[in-house]
């Protein structure tokens, strides 16, 4: 049986079951966004989608990241979203991520490619039916190449006397 290296591998399940539940936008993790605290990744990005103070915090204390997700689609958009979701995304994550025992979780996927499956039919975001342009699994995967080069330099200022 051929054996395969760690570059090869591939963590293609966000789920608690497949031990990677921390790499999903769903899990519980307070983020702050703009001045404001979210339970998850989640909805801090569907609270982005709008600047009407009143609807972010009503998607903020929504009960679930799904029930905050149902919301967003609901949203009349920024006109800028589509130019900048991307970028709010990626904000986010990085953000979750420089919780310390989250980064270091993230650090521990090594180079792994990570990939977003899901049976929502994302192929934006994610990969459904082996297609997809996996987003959220290339913005995981630089967030983690950013937190590695940052451990790498703080390992280097240290001076021993």
């Amino acid at each position: 049986m051929e054996q395969k290296d760690e570059n090869s591998k591939v963590i293609d399940r966000f789920t608690k079951e497949a031990g990677y539940e921390f790499l999903s936008n769903f899990y519980q993790s307070t983020i702050r966004f703009e001045g404001m605290l979210y339970p998850t990744v989640e909805h801090a990005y569907q609270a982005a989608k709008t600047v009407d103070d009143k609807l972010r915090k009503i998607i903020r204390n929504a009960a679930t990241p799904l029930e905050a997700k149902k919301m967003g689609r609901c949203l009349q958009l920024q006109n800028d979203w589509p130019d900048i979701k991307v970028d709010i995304m990626k904000v986010l994550i990085k953000e979750k991520f420089q919780n310390p025992f989250l980064g270091d979780l993230l650090l521990k996927t090594g180079v792994m490619k990570l990939v977003m499956n899901n049976r929502f039919n994302d192929r934006f975001w994610g990969v459904y039916n082996g297609e997809g342009d996996n987003k959220i699994g290339k913005i995981l995967e630089e967030v983690r190449e950013e937190l590695r080069q940052e451990l790498l330099i703080s390992n280097n200022d240290i001076q021993v006397f």
